[in-house]
């Protein structure tokens, strides 16, 4: 059984339904899940999981969050290094740049990337289904 990790970050809810249905996606396909809020986890959790999700939504000029997730993320590509790596996250201006961009941190630090669900404000079913997805290929 695959061991998930789906760590967020979400400033008003949008991500954390996102969060929700990729975890509630990778459990279905059997995977032992742990969901956390970037707050309550440190980067050496990240080496203990199989695959990992990260959600923040795109902030200031399409960046992700920078307080809490970006330091968390640049602590743990260290640890990525084969492992299947997921990212997603809300948006309201600009096209997803900010997606993109961690794509390429992922791939870059050696990780092999599963996929990514990118939101326009609210996700809607669609999208949620687009996270089950995601988390069903992270298991």
């Amino acid at each position: 059984m695959a061991k998930v990790l789906v760590v967020f970050w979400s400033g008003g809810g949008n991500t954390e339904k996102m969060a929700n249905a990729v975890a509630e996606g990778a459990k279905g396909a059997g995977a032992d899940v742990t969901l956390k809020n970037v707050s309550e986890a440190s980067a050496g959790d990240v080496a203990s999981f199989d695959a990992v999700a990260f959600g923040s939504p795109a902030m200031g000029a399409e960046v992700i969050e920078e307080g809490e997730m970006e330091p968390f993320f640049s602590d743990a590509i260290g640890s990525l290094k084969g492992k299947k790596v997921a990212v997603f996250g809300s948006y309201d201006w600009g096209d997803g740049e900010w997606l993109r961009t961690w794509e390429g941190r992922v791939t870059d630090g050696g990780a092999n990337l599963a996929g990514s669900v990118k939101s326009h404000l609210e996700p809607d079913d669609d999208v949620l289904n687009e996270c089950k997805a995601l988390g069903a290929k992270l298991a």
